[in-house]
Formats: structure tokens, C-alpha cells, sequence
């Protein structure tokens, strides 16, 4: 056994919008665990493969992107958030638009960029444990992982968190738009040949629609206590 996999991992896994990702930065606050988001990895890939005009079509430049693009997550400066820096450019703000997740999902579909991104995402596991939130940490990135949850909502509430979130921008959207953008994502994720979306084999499932922040993450917290 290396190392490393003897150290504890959380996986919550999830459709887009489904609180993932505040999830898993509370819980990991908690815990003391380092945290991964993948998805952001696969947005900055995007981000980087649109700031260099590249074809998404061209899977081998897209590739040779995800391979040379230079990604660093740090802590916003009052700790609050994570910022995430793409080629020297703070793209957090880019990286959360739907254009860019349209991009990461047609990103994330070619294998060769996943392949390319596993190493860095099993990089992250380091003592005293990490939470890895995405959609296939638990069936493909960490598969031996003790801890595993898949977190979701219904399309229309996720489609109304979004829409608070944009409209507190001040971006212009409508949440029948963003819903229908929602759906077209999840069926997108679910169906590709490569890692589709899809529950943990033992994993926890939790619906999130008309539940609190805080009730999904001391679900998910005690979880992990229960075998501690």
C-alpha cells in the first residue's frame, strides 16, 4: 500500500448546482481535510483552451492545453474563498460563468484531457485527508476512497440557486433558461461514454431540494464520524 492511500478521502460527487461545492469547502473546513474541486480544474482547462482560440473540437490541442496550462488555486484574501489563477490570471469569476461550464462539460468529454488531469487531481491527497468534489471522484479518480456521497437537487431548484446567485452579479438570466441549460448538461454528463455522471458503487445519497446548507453538510459530516 503507498502512502498515500492510506490517507482518507471524502468524495462528493454531483450534478452542477447541486451545492457541491460549498459542501465540500464547509466539511472540509471542518475536518481539517485539504480540499480538490475538480470541476474548477476542468473550467480552467476550458477557460485556457478559449483564451488561446482553440478549436474544442481539436481534442489534441485541447489536450496539449490541459497538459501545458499553468493552474494554481490560493485562498482569497480574506480567506474566505479559493481564487483560482489560470496562465498568471485570476479567472475565478470567468470560471463560475454557465458559458464556461458549457465549456468544461464538452472539455471533460474528451479522455485524453481527463487522463491528462488525473495526476494532478490524485496530487491533492495529502494528510490528514482530503475532500474531492466533482462527478467522477468517487467511481473513477479515487475508487478506493472510505467516505462517498452523491449529492443532488432537482433541476428547478437548482436552476433557482443559480439564478440568486447570477442575479446578485447583476447578470441578466432567467430561471426557465437556466434550467433548460441545466438539463442539457446533466444529459450530457450522464451519457458520455467516458466517466458519465453517475453514483459511487456504496455511496450516500443525498437530495438537497428543500434542505438547508447546513443540514446537507452535518449529513455528510457525520458520515465520516461514524467510522472515526
Amino acid at each position: 500500500m503507498s502512502a498515500s492511500s492510506s490517507v482518507p478521502v471524502l468524495t462528493i460527487d454531483g450534478p452542477s448546482g447541486s451545492g457541491k461545492g460549498t459542501v465540500s469547502r464547509r466539511v472540509a473546513e471542518h475536518l481539517g481535510w485539504h480540499l480538490l474541486d475538480s470541476g474548477a480544474l476542468y473550467r480552467a482547462v476550458g477557460y485556457a483552451a478559449s483564451m488561446a482560440d482553440i478549436d474544442l473540437s481539436d481534442g489534441d490541442a485541447v489536450t496539449r492545453c490541459a497538459h501545458s496550462a499553468r493552474i494554481r488555486f490560493r485562498p482569497s484574501e480574506d480567506g474566505s474563498d479559493t481564487r483560482v489563477w489560470v496562465n498568471g490570471h485570476d479567472a475565478s469569476d470567468e470560471l463560475r460563468t454557465e458559458t464556461c461550464g458549457a465549456t468544461a462539460s464538452a472539455v471533460a468529454a474528451i479522455p485524453s484531457v481527463r487522463e491528462a488531469l488525473k495526476a494532478k487531481q490524485l496530487a491533492f491527497r495529502k494528510r490528514p485527508g482530503l475532500v474531492a468534489d466533482g462527478r467522477d471522484m468517487g467511481t473513477v479518480i479515487f475508487p478506493d476512497a472510505p467516505y462517498k456521497v452523491f449529492l443532488t437537487a432537482s433541476a428547478a431548484e437548482r436552476a433557482r440557486r443559480r439564478y440568486k446567485q447570477l442575479k446578485e452579479k447583476g447578470l441578466s438570466v432567467t430561471i426557465s433558461g437556466l434550467q433548460r441549460e441545466i438539463e442539457a448538461r446533466d444529459e450530457r454528463d450522464a451519457s458520455r461514454p467516458v466517466a458519465p455522471l453517475r453514483p459511487a458503487e456504496g455511496a450516500m445519497l443525498v437530495d438537497s431540494t428543500g434542505l438547508s446548507i447546513d443540514e446537507v453538510v452535518a449529513s455528510v459530516i457525520a458520515l465520516v464520524q461514524a467510522d472515526t
